[in-house]
């Protein structure tokens, strides 16, 4: 009979590597940017089977915005894997340190509260587990094949760590069939040594790129946070990287300060920016884009993913391949990466 380790953090800092750093001061939110607090009856509900199963979510880790609209439709984001990392992003709310061993029942406990949600659409994302041999790969397709059997018609997204110096992690996940292989680039390669010092953004491409390779018919999607001092030309960039990486879908969401011990927020861009960076996105040549102040890589994903499909059908046309790409597998010239220094 498999074991459950709990872990009492109530004593434990959440982030102890930042107690030392200075405090961030916050910037004062615009009023696009608030939300209200969750007061709706099924979100209880949500929060209750959550508990009831011993789940984790990130909407509740990672301090989501949208937790009560979300929860309130009985969307929830599964965090697999605990609820500790072994990074230690300057943006990420996720408790930092010793994981955990992993929970051998927890696919199966995943699996049941989807069913029992009755969900259409689930994501499940993790902690990173650099303490693993495999980074977690083969967990997460442990939950991937339980979600399969037990709610065979739920359509599944995961977004996964990076698999840094795990070389099988993308195969083993890919060949576990989730409809959506995510994985966020989050910022702008200059700010990698700040903002995600444990990562490495070449890695990261070189992952979506892999996926892409390994199954041309799956999905894939990546986001970035905005407001943290990137600018509109590495944005443009990075979407660059993104296409010829075959990607699919691009999220943009303003990034907000967990605490003031975490990277502060430069600015808040507007929402007419962020229509911007959605007409930028689709002029690139991405199936899907949701770029707003409050978007996050999860919200709304099963809606996402229905126009997602429709969007590959309506673009499918004689001479395309499934992965975006021309039948050549040349990318147009549109999608060649620019020099760092060009105007997007």
């Amino acid at each position: 009979m498999p074991t459950r380790l709990l872990i009492d953090h109530r004593d434990a800092p959440r982030h102890p590597e930042k107690l030392h750093r200075p405090d961030n001061p916050g910037l004062r939110k615009p009023d696009w940017i608030r939300v209200r607090a969750p007061q709706h009856p099924v979100y209880h509900e949500t929060r209750a089977l959550m508990r009831e199963h011993g789940l984790v979510t990130v909407c509740e880790e990672a301090a989501c915005p949208n937790i009560g609209e979300c929860w309130s439709q009985r969307h929830a984001t599964m965090m697999v894997m605990g609820d500790t990392c072994t990074r230690a992003c300057a943006f990420c709310n996720v408790r930092t340190g010793q994981p955990a061993a992993l929970d051998s029942d927890e696919p199966r406990r995943v699996a049941d509260a989807v069913a029992k949600l009755g969900l259409r659409h689930v994501v499940v994302t993790s902690v990173d587990r650099d303490d693993l041999p495999d980074g977690g790969a083969a967990h997460i397709a442990a939950v991937i094949r339980a979600v399969r059997a037990a709610a065979p018609a739920t359509t599944i997204e995961v977004l996964t760590p990076d698999f840094l110096r795990r070389p099988h992690g993308a195969a083993t996940v890919t060949a576990a069939r989730p409809d959506v292989f995510n994985h966020n680039l989050e910022t702008v390669p200059r700010l990698y040594p700040t903002i995600r010092p444990g990562a490495r953004y070449f890695q990261s491409l070189r992952l979506l790129d892999e996926v892409r390779r390994l199954d041309p018919a799956m999905f894939t999607k990546s986001g970035l946070m905005v407001g943290l001092g990137e600018t509109r030309a590495e944005i443009g960039q990075v979407m660059d990287d993104l296409r010829v990486a075959g990607v699919d879908f691009v999220t943009l969401g303003q990034y907000l300060q967990p605490t003031p011990k975490h990277a502060g927020v430069e600015r808040f861009v507007t929402p007419e920016e962020f229509s911007e960076y959605a007409a930028m996105a689709r002029a690139k040549g991405f199936l899907m884009v949701s770029a707003t102040p409050l978007t996050r890589s999860s919200y709304h994903a099963d809606a996402d993913f229905a126009q997602l499909r429709a969007a590959r059908l309506a673009a499918a046309a004689p001479g395309d391949t499934s992965d975006g790409l021309p039948a050549d597998g040349v990318p147009p010239a549109a999608l060649l990466v620019p020099s760092p220094s060009a105007e997007v």
